[in-house]
């Protein structure tokens, strides 16, 4: 268990168990709709629920997790995990729904994300961005594996009944695999060499607090670019199934395979693909760099997508390109910020940042929602997702980089 590629293996299992929640919603949003005869809009409150307690109880679960170890604390998160699903089977009004899919998942879930993510970091200082995009990926890529079963399971019995079943899944495996987790030996973690050491590209040994970090503009910025990134991809992730309705593409058949369960699976894939793939290059091309690609890839792709929107092949297409342009955040942001601050408090640091994905999730959500009612059509909702992917790629080049290259020269 002390071998880092044993926790990362361990790690990527946690995260590939809390991965559904998120990424199968939308295959609830019409029966739940359904049956509590609600608007959309009041469904994805839920999922809205879901993301911000998620993200919004990071910090003090990133200082539980620096405190008390992974095992622990991780250990609870999958139990809270497969709950949250046991007891929305079971829910009987959207109140229980938000508190049950949304209160105890965005526990649950928070838990084990921010955990593994500053386990990561911590055992890879030579490789930030390819262990932590690994990881990120067991939670991009894993819902692939339970997509197609979760909508053949609802298709044949009932969601409730998808629900309770998964829900038992993910506990039990999430509960084993967290038995495995252990802390870096701090003897070992020092004589671990920092990345790029003859370059300012890390603060090296330097560990700063959260309440130093939170004084520093670099953080803020971070925090707007990961905000506005989340926000598109979020607003995909929880009205995929409304587009598919509005577009008249629902009910048609892609390669024998029905559109929307189809394009969930292959996001999955290219959502876990990109992570390490983009975590890697930014080891060597630098994470500014990689941020000027991938957002652009993210906008372009966009931009494609809404253009082609009517033919099913397209649509199916085009979203795996638009998801490989966007997972790359969870691998970017965490070893951008670690590199800036240090590890001693990378999990707690991280907690911080993650914050921006639970506002990402509001405007993603229900705001967007709300922009296409009053629309009535989801071409504004697309233009200004387009507009943030491409924006955040010139604030990475022309703001972030020069600011960062400061920062690290002078300390």
């Amino acid at each position: 268990m002390k071998n880092r590629w044993v926790q990362l293996l361990l790690g990527v299992i946690c995260m590939v168990v809390i991965s559904s929640p998120q990424y199968v919603w939308a295959l609830f949003t019409q029966p739940l709709t359904d049956a509590f005869r609600a608007t959309l809009a009041e469904v994805q409150v839920a999922f809205s629920i879901l993301i911000v307690v998620q993200t919004f109880l990071s910090p003090p679960q990133g200082f539980l997790v620096d405190r008390f170890g992974p095992r622990l604390l991780l250990s609870a998160g999958a139990l809270l995990t497969g709950l949250s699903w046991v007891l929305a089977a079971g829910a009987s009004s959207l109140t229980t729904l938000y508190l049950t899919y949304g209160l105890l998942g965005g526990i649950g879930t928070g838990i084990i994300y921010i955990g593994v993510i500053g386990h990561m970091v911590q055992w890879f200082p030579d490789n930030r961005g390819l262990a932590t995009g690994l990881a990120a990926a067991g939670y991009g890529f894993g819902a692939v594996l339970t997509t197609f079963p979760i909508a053949e399971l609802m298709k044949a019995t009932s969601y409730r009944h998808a629900l309770l079943e998964f829900g038992t899944v993910f506990g039990a495996v999430g509960l084993l695999a967290a038995q495995g987790l252990r802390r870096p030996d701090p003897a070992w973690l020092a004589l671990q060499p920092e990345p790029h050491r003859h370059r300012p590209q890390s603060a090296g040994s330097r560990g700063f607090t959260p309440r130093e970090m939170l004084r520093t503009p670099i953080f803020w910025l971070m925090f707007l670019m990961m905000t506005m990134m989340s926000t598109s991809g979020l607003m995909v992730i929880s009205q995929m199934g409304a587009f598919t309705t509005d577009f008249g593409i629902a009910g048609m058949v892609v390669f024998g395979l029905p559109v929307l369960p189809l394009a969930l699976s292959l996001d999955r894939v290219t959502n876990g693909l990109t992570r390490p793939f983009f975590g890697w290059l930014s080891d060597r091309i630098g994470r500014e760099n990689t941020m000027v690609m991938a957002f652009s890839l993210e906008g372009a792709a966009m931009t494609a997508w809404l253009l082609t929107r009517r033919s099913p092949v397209a649509f199916v297409m085009m979203s795996g390109i638009v998801f490989f342009g966007w997972g790359e955040i969870f691998s970017l942001f965490p070893s951008t910020l670690t590199d800036t601050y240090g590890t001693r408090h990378a999990t707690a640091n991280y907690g911080f940042l993650y914050i921006a994905q639970g506002v990402g999730s509001v405007l993603g959500g229900p705001v967007a929602a709300l922009l296409h009612a009053a629309a009535r059509s989801w071409n504004p909702v697309f233009e200004v997702i387009v507009a943030m992917n491409f924006a955040t790629a010139i604030i990475a080049q022309f703001v972030l980089k020069p600011m960062r290259r400061h920062w690290l020269e002078t300390r």
